[in-house]
């Protein structure tokens, strides 16, 4: 196949091919990924952003960067870009390092336990708020979504995140592990975009979804592109039956 030309928005960024669909062809990641994304009548459209590499890990040394190049970490800002409002673990916030979002959007951080350090840049910029259950303690002043007795409710959580973000119709989930089975047990996830990196890590790495109930959904290719770095950057949409 011939190596793809066209270069991204940013002009650092390796050159991308169209694997799928065909006709096979150069693209950049604002075509592929900034589409248009319809809310169901009842609640925002979600999407989850992941990298895994080839044996299905999402983290080396605890993190998921090492796994990356500067493609995926392309996708994953233009997701934010093209989201309403980010929903992110608060374990991935402190492993990740999390600040303030170039790109301005809300970032908000599901805990069960309330325990979030508010201090942190995300907070004090007032991009970040907390999404929590009734019966946790948040230190500080923050925004907080309660939703749920003991745990959080995802599904009410999704269905009420306009109370803080109005007009949200596009929610985006990066990670972690326990909150992408969550997500994924609560029947939510519209939308999978998946890097697939081209390394081996052992290990005993989490995978994409972590402590969710064994079941079975399907999900249709909507994309598959590479690039020189032999990375598969792939997108699959909920399964309309």
């Amino acid at each position: 196949m011939t190596t793809s030309t066209t270069t991204n928005a940013a002009s650092d960024l390796p050159p991308l091919t169209r694997i799928f669909p065909h006709p096979a062809g150069d693209t950049t990641i604002d075509e592929a990924y900034a589409v248009e994304r319809h809310p169901h009548p009842d609640r925002p459209w979600v999407g989850l952003c992941m990298v895994a590499s080839l044996d299905g890990s999402i983290a080396v040394d605890g993190a998921s960067g090492g796994l990356g190049n500067p493609n995926d970490l392309e996708v994953l800002l233009t997701m934010r870009r093209v989201a309403d409002v980010v929903i992110v673990g608060s374990g991935t916030v402190s492993g990740e390092g999390y600040g303030t979002p170039a790109s301005g959007t809300r970032v908000g951080v599901v805990t069960n336990s309330g325990s979030v350090d508010t201090s942190i840049d995300l907070f004090r910029s007032g991009a970040g708020f907390v999404i929590t259950n009734e019966r946790a303690t948040v230190e500080g002043d923050v925004e907080i979504l309660r939703v749920g007795d003991d745990t959080v409710d995802l599904v009410a959580a999704v269905a009420r995140i306009t109370e803080i973000v109005p007009g949200a119709r596009h929610v985006q989930a990066e990670g972690g592990a326990t909150l992408n089975g969550a997500l994924f047990d609560a029947d939510l996830v519209d939308e999978l975009q998946l890097t697939v990196s081209p390394m081996l890590v052992g290990g005993s790495g989490p995978r994409v979804t972590s402590g969710a109930t064994e079941a079975t959904r399907g999900f249709e290719l909507a994309h598959v592109l590479t690039d020189a770095d032999h990375y598969l950057f792939t997108r699959w949409l909920r399964h309309a039956g």
